[in-house]
């Protein structure tokens, strides 16, 4: 039995007329005169008279009401009888467009190839008339790398070859950016990680740490919640529960040393660090306080993101702990409580740039 395969990679048979009367199956014709029109896919298909086109049979339980100022208004609307006897509306370009439904010119600059017959047309100023296709039922054509524009698209809109040869350049680029001797002082570069008691900023702070590019630990501290009593979603992640902070210092107990910890470094550093610079900035009273903390702050999120996509196109995931997995590191302590992870974004972070710390 014939079959085609559809965008959604849903193969269907190709059957007769009577095959699709005998399953109660509706072609586009059938719908139209019953006022409905497809809410699926297809399910089946036959070929057209004429062999250049196919007619698609929808499931009855998979339609909708048509639009039903369509249905008697326009009684001088014109219309079409195909060779295989379905019958087409005339309406213009617009309407065609909201419907889904192009000529085959534009479906071709779109990507697409029609193989079900016409579902309207139109007349141009001279006469021609022009067929309309639904780009739902139109086959998907391979598109043309953007660079060379003579091979099929293989990543970021580039041929293999293409892409390749980017990705060379990129590399390259990439390496000299972590293998420069950045010449930093271990001391003055700072690691931390914050556990909150939820995603969104209005939550609190739940534990802080903070280590140096030695891996000396300055703070190391939970945090009690002023507002927030009960975080059951994030303690299935961190395991901080309320009992365990109940005696821990508030988070304004904690600002001076934090601020004077901040304010001898020269880098901050953190994975995934918009999460939480945006928690740890409102210790800071004004926005110069706040922009002064930010210019100093890396996302160490960020260089592992650009190193696989260098290195490692192939990987799509880049959490802390993808991170640690791609790079072969080890964990110390429990992923996802502050401290492991201050550990782990230092040790992504040296491991990303050996030479953050020397002089040439």
């Amino acid at each position: 039995m014939d079959k085609i395969k559809l965008r959604s990679g849903a193969e269907i048979p190709c059957i007769d007329s009577s095959d699709a009367d005998m399953r109660n199956l509706l072609s586009r014709n059938t719908l139209s005169m019953l006022h409905l029109k497809p809410d699926g896919e297809p399910v089946a298909y036959s070929k057209s008279p004429d062999g250049e086109h196919l007619i698609f049979y929808f499931d009855p339980l998979f339609v909708v009401e048509a639009d039903p100022d369509g249905w008697y208004g326009d009684t001088k609307s014109e219309t079409m009888t195909l060779p295989g006897g379905s019958v087409i509306e005339r309406m213009g370009g617009r309407r065609a467009a909201s419907l889904g439904y192009y000529s085959k010119e534009n479906l071709a600059r779109m990507f697409y190839d029609p193989i079900e017959e016409p579902v309207a047309y139109t007349k141009r100023a001279n006469g021609e008339i022009v067929y309309f296709y639904d780009k739902a039922t139109a086959l998907r054509l391979p598109m043309m790398c953007v660079k060379c524009g003579r091979d099929v698209r293989y990543r970021h809109k580039l041929c293999k070859a293409c892409f390749e040869e980017d990705l060379a350049v990129r590399r390259a680029e990439g390496e000299l950016h972590r293998n420069k001797f950045y010449g930093m002082d271990p001391e003055r570069v700072l690691f931390f990680d914050l556990e909150l008691t939820g995603f969104y900023d209005r939550d609190e702070i739940l534990s802080i740490t903070i280590i140096d590019g030695a891996g000396k630990l300055i703070m190391d501290t939970l945090v009690k919640p002023a507002h927030t009593k009960k975080w059951k979603r994030t303690e299935k992640i961190h395991g901080i529960t309320p009992e365990m902070v109940e005696d821990a210092p508030l988070l304004e107990d904690l600002i001076p040393q934090i601020k004077a910890i901040f304010a001898e470094a020269d880098n901050i550093i953190a994975y995934g660090v918009s999460t939480d610079y945006s928690h740890i900035k409102y210790i800071y009273d004004t926005e110069e306080e706040r922009m002064a903390l930010h210019d100093k702050v890396r996302c160490c999120a960020n260089e592992y993101v650009r190193y696989i996509h260098e290195n490692r196109p192939d990987l799509s995931h880049a959490s802390l702990i993808d991170a640690m997995e791609c790079l072969g590191i080890e964990w110390t302590g429990v992923p996802h409580s502050s401290t492991a992870d201050t550990f782990a974004c230092k040790d992504v972070w040296n491991r990303l740039f050996p030479n953050y710390y020397l002089s040439e």
